[in-house]
């Protein structure tokens, strides 16, 4: 029992360094055997294996009082198939896809309210919707615009000001 907590704990170690020295395996061993090993000698995949295959034997040895044979069979079978959990989470993981950022692009042609009267040439504030938030910009306009009248986004000067025209209806 004592050698399957052993490996078990190594299990757990290796699992807490994967967490500091992160991609350190995969990295050394990038490429190996043309890429059939690229992910299953990271430290999560090994440390996985190494913990349940430990713990495994363990539950099997004491709690099911099989023989130190079987328990490591027993325990090496549930180890893959946590390396193979692992294997797959993390790359489910890695390929996890965000929307795109929005840039000034994104902003032309929205429409937005004005929340601070904007005098002739000079500047107000609008408020403008950008990737499903409202957020306020500074905004010039060619002509007076009142606070509480709605305006279309012509042009993104910088990344905090818009200049808007009037929407006429």
């Amino acid at each position: 029992m004592a050698w399957f907590l052993g490996i078990g704990i190594t299990g757990v170690v290796l699992l807490v360094l994967s967490l500091i020295f992160d991609g350190l395996l995969d990295g050394l061993f990038d490429g190996a055997l043309g890429g059939a090993l690229d992910g299953w000698l990271s430290l999560p995949v090994i440390a996985g294996f190494l913990s349940m295959t430990g713990f495994g034997g363990v539950i099997a040895h004491d709690g099911l009082g099989i023989a130190p044979v079987g328990a490591t069979a027993i325990g090496a079978v549930a180890g893959v198939g946590t390396a193979w959990l692992t294997y797959r989470l993390s790359r489910l993981l890695l390929r996890d896809q965000t929307d795109a950022t929005p840039t000034g692009d994104d902003l032309l042609g929205t429409s937005g309210n004005v929340v601070t009267a904007i005098p002739a040439g000079g500047f107000g504030e609008v408020l403008v919707r950008l990737g499903g938030q409202t957020v306020k910009f500074a905004a010039r306009s060619a002509v007076p615009v009142a606070r509480g009248s709605e305006v279309w986004v012509e042009a993104v000067p910088s990344p905090t000001s818009v200049v808007v025209r009037p929407v006429e209806r």
